[in-house]
């Protein structure tokens, strides 16, 4: 392989978006997270939801930082690296992107110094809407991004004129074919990803059980009930949104789906191939495992369904199918590991052990980067699925790079790794403290058990008599009666 400066182009975007993606695919989840946890403290009056708030709007504040901070460099390399491709597609990805920070981006920055800082001067309510408006806004935000990608992905609502693409209807543009599917499985996969991360740092607090205070591993048991609830719901409907979602890839990304399946023929009652060898050069999978029809039946819904193959399109227009054949194996895989754990849940729920069985709790622990995992893979699978094209059918990646030097790229690339590791590592250090550390404990008073930490439910929006440090209420000395 030649590292010339398409190759290093290449592989420096890789670098870049595989870094920022981890944070917003935390911090969207982690938003609405917390619109949960301080309803439940306003509907409640339940201290404990309190105080995991304030633990997790630091981890958020942190993240959300470096979120924007690798966010931006990655943007400027649609200038330096790949200025053909803006020049290209600039009339369509510009305004979206445009939109992205009018926005979404607005949005955030308006409400998220409330959200940290404001809660003792704004009062309860108006600092509750201000955090549902932050996680509005990261919804916001992946709309905009992943519908300029999905665009990329299957272009629509455009036309090429003096070899530029101009936008003819803004509509099919953001609503292009595979942007709804796109969207909501990018969506679910955050939630997710947020989800087994606060699982797994509670069940590492309840195995650490003999070192914390009985009042700190009840947030730690609420955290990972609430967390594995939300998986046991939403695991399979993530399942059933990419099943839709390859349907779609089946429809007008033909040559992408074969590599996913590494199908080279054109067949029906194809196999589903548990595990391959695809050797792209003699066109054909070594050791190969597969449950005979399945997998024609899975993406056409019918045993004898036609799956298109590699061999319907020249060499030069397949993609590598090496990288996306096993990405698309190792995200499902950790889907079904999820899946999994979420009925393991349950049934240790019906038995009363889900915060005593070690090796479940060990489990969970284990699981708290899946979702990172699984984001990172599914992406890798839709982007190097999409080659050679940068926009799907009509430019290719090598029209697209810069006239620039491979010296010039190795130099910027160097410098990428050198102050991501010198940022991000002390960025993750730091994360990696508040977690050891965990969400403050909550005393505990008359009436309250590991179950249910507040003596009665409360009205909704109601604020309790007691434990309301740092709320707004008049401390003045009241005159004698």
């Amino acid at each position: 392989m030649e590292l010339d400066a398409l190759m290093l182009s290449r592989i420096q975007f890789a670098f870049t978006i595989s870094f920022h993606i981890i944070f917003p695919a935390f911090t969207i989840g982690l938003a609405s997270w917390l619109v949960a946890l301080e309803f439940n403290w306003l509907r409640t009056g339940n201290p404990l939801y309190r105080n995991l708030f304030r633990f997790w709007v630091k981890i958020f504040a942190i993240s959300f930082g470096l979120g924007v901070v690798s966010g931006i460099v990655m943007s400027y390399q649609f200038g330096t690296n790949w200025s053909r491709f803006s020049e290209f597609a600039g009339n369509v990805i510009g305004p979206v992107i445009a939109y992205e920070v009018i926005t979404a981006f607005f949005l955030e920055a308006a409400f998220l110094g409330i959200m940290l800082f404001g809660w003792e001067k704004v009062g309860d309510r108006l600092h509750f809407f201000a955090t549902c408006m932050v996680a509005l806004g990261t919804l916001m935000s992946a709309f905009w991004i992943l519908s300029a990608n999905s665009w990329m992905q299957t272009p629509d609502g455009f036309a090429i004129e003096n070899g530029r693409a101009v936008p003819v209807d803004w509509f099919k543009i953001v609503f292009n074919p595979s942007f709804p599917y796109r969207y909501a499985h990018m969506v679910m996969g955050c939630y997710l990803t947020t989800a087994f991360a606060v699982a797994g740092m509670s069940a590492w607090m309840l195995l650490r059980s003999r070192q914390e205070p009985e009042a700190r591993l009840a947030g730690a048991r609420r955290s990972m009930s609430m967390a594995l609830w939300f998986a046991v719901i939403f695991v399979p409907i993530q399942i059933v949104i990419g099943d839709l979602h390859g349907s779609g890839v089946l429809k007008y990304q033909p040559t992408k789906l074969a590599a996913i399946e590494g199908n080279w023929e054109r067949q029906g009652n194809m196999p589903l191939r548990l595990f391959a060898w695809p050797d792209q050069d003699a066109e054909m999978n070594h050791f190969e495992i597969g449950i005979p029809r399945l997998g024609s039946f899975i993406l056409t819904h019918a045993y004898d369904g036609i799956v298109p193959g590699l061999k319907d399109v020249a060499p030069d227009e397949r993609p590598p199918v090496l990288p996306v054949f096993f990405s698309f194996r190792i995200m499902v895989g950790i889907g079904l590991a999820m899946l999994a754990l979420g009925l393991w849940s349950l049934y240790l729920r019906r038995t009363g052990n889900l915060y005593s069985n070690r090796l479940f709790l060990t489990a969970t622990m284990l699981m708290t980067p899946s979702g990172f995992g699984a984001v990172l893979f599914g992406w890798f699978t839709a982007e190097i699925g999409r080659q050679p094209y940068v926009v799907y059918g009509h430019l290719r990646t090598a029209d697209a790079v810069s006239p620039v030097t491979a010296t010039a790229v190795t130099a910027s690339l160097v410098t990428f790794v050198v102050v991501y590791a010198f940022i991000f590592g002390f960025g993750s250090y730091y994360l990696a403290k508040l977690l050891r550390k965990g969400p403050e404990p909550v005393e505990p008073h008359e009436g309250m058990d590991e179950g249910r930490l507040s003596k009665k439910p409360k009205r909704p929006f109601s604020v309790p008599d007691e434990g309301l440090e740092g709320r707004n209420i008049d401390r003045r000395p009241q005159p004698a009666e």
